[in-house]
């Protein structure tokens, strides 16, 4: 049983639901690598992302690693506010 969804909703639009934690970081990295390597521009809306820590924060920021190694891009939508708390404290919002 997935702890995450990942939806497809056209166009390079994403939605992502769920848990983004040390638990599935790795699978929802896989996920989403592979369901955003063919797109030039992705969109992804994270408001039904429930619970986030760290590692939550460290595969956001590895997409868009991964994003700017392509050369393509990829935007967040809707960060949920302890994902923002975490990105302050370490001083990476301005990465996301």
């Amino acid at each position: 049983m997935n702890d995450f969804e990942l939806k497809d909703l056209g166009d390079g639009r994403f939605a992502l639901s769920g848990e983004l934690s040390f638990a599935n970081a790795d699978q929802v990295l896989q996920v989403g690598a592979s369901a955003f390597r063919h797109h030039d521009r992705v969109e992804l809306d994270l408001s039904g992302v429930e619970r986030a820590d760290s590692a939550g924060l460290a595969l956001l920021l590895e997409w868009k690693a991964g994003a700017r190694r392509r050369k393509t891009s990829i935007r967040y939508e809707s960060l949920p506010e302890g994902l923002l708390a975490i990105a302050r404290l370490t001083d990476v919002d301005g990465l996301l």
